[in-house]
């Protein structure tokens, strides 16, 4: 693929995704270095359930991930894009505020490189 100029819309989405990967990592840091509990899913997802408000933010992300990662995957294949399968697990071990603007980004740059080939 032959590099593309990168459009507001694209700068956008890696600059997202550039934070997405540091700023949840920055706290999940935090965790490792100040808590006896265990750095697991099952941990994250209990803590993620601990009052109404956290337990809302929990579950927003779970239903909402679910369609996008869905999508993401449908629109990987449809437009043939590259290992498509590691948005996926990069959400699981970076974070989903990484993987969904970076793959937004991916699709815009395959899409802009395709309209000029």
């Amino acid at each position: 693929m032959k590099p593309v100029k990168l459009s507001p819309l694209m700068l956008f989405y890696l600059v997202c995704a550039i934070a997405g990967f540091f700023v949840p990592w920055y706290y999940n840091i935090q965790h490792l270095l100040t808590s006896d509990v265990p750095f697991t899913p099952a941990n994250m997802f209990a803590a993620g359930m601990v009052s109404p408000m956290s337990s809302s933010l929990t579950t927003d992300f779970l239903i909402s991930s679910t369609p996008i990662l869905i999508w993401m995957i449908v629109e990987g294949k449809r437009l043939k894009m590259k290992y498509v399968w590691a948005y996926v697990l990069f959400t699981f071990l970076i974070a989903f505020a990484f993987t969904c603007p970076l793959f937004l980004f991916n699709r815009e740059r395959l899409l802009k490189n395709n309209a000029t080939a």
